[in-house]
């Protein structure tokens, strides 16, 4: 089967949606907000432009992207997972907001936005795709000339490292305990696998550099657990 770790993915998400915002917040301590504002910040969507949310999950980012290109702009949330994409679209009818089109795809199967987007944003969804140098070609194929993309994701620190001993302890013993209190053990558990081969920064900006983007730039935030990648068409 093509896509068998997307597939794997969108089934762990499904099962996960009804207590994904919840555990998002009560793991991070709330932060994943602040990380996510910095993302787009970052990236400075402005009003007019046309933008895409992959892996959008519930919205985060969908959301605070709106309100920046709206009204003559657009945002696209694209998910595979159906019961998380659902979660969003609730959202946006709570928020009022009809301005955002979600739809659900997987992202390495998007053949019909070419040169679509000025921008585009992940987060926490590039390492759980079935290649990442897949991924970085396929949001290269959906950007406009001199469009640009980031990335929000755990940042693969080098082994042994203090940052790496503390995402393990974390993810071990803090996510994965109180994630079982709501019998997501299994799929809490899922993200350290899917952190292992996932590539480093130095990697990840050969890859984006391979595919054709002239410009990449990775930060680290939260004392390296976290990591932001910049790319520009």
């Amino acid at each position: 089967m093509k896509f068998t770790k997307t597939i794997e993915v969108k089934n762990i998400f499904n099962k996960i949606s009804y207590k994904y915002d919840f555990l998002n917040n009560l793991l991070s301590f709330g932060l994943h907000k602040l990380w996510k504002r910095k993302l787009v910040n970052l990236l400075e969507p402005s009003k007019g432009e046309d933008w895409a949310d992959l892996c959008c999950g519930t919205g985060d980012l969908a959301f605070l992207i709106s309100k920046r290109v709206s009204p003559s702009g657009s945002i696209t949330g694209i998910d595979s997972a159906k019961d998380i994409l659902n979660i969003a679209k609730k959202k946006s009818v709570q928020k009022k907001n009809n301005f955002i089109k979600w739809e659900i795809k997987d992202v390495l199967a998007i053949n019909d936005y070419s040169k679509k987007f000025d921008g585009i944003c992940m987060s926490y969804g590039l390492r759980n795709l079935n290649n990442v140098e897949e991924g970085i070609k396929k949001v290269f194929y959906l950007l406009k000339d001199k469009g640009r993309a980031g990335f929000l994701d755990f940042n693969h620190s080098t082994k042994s490292s203090l940052s790496n001993i503390f995402q393990k302890i974390y993810l071990r013993f803090i996510v994965v305990t109180i994630s079982r209190l709501f019998y997501l053990g299994p799929e809490y558990a899922y993200i350290e696998k899917s952190i292992r081969n996932f590539p480093k920064k130095n990697e990840l900006i050969y890859i984006a550099k391979k595919v054709g983007f002239k410009k990449a730039e990775y930060r680290t935030i939260l004392g390296g657990q976290m990591g932001i990648l910049i790319l520009t068409k």
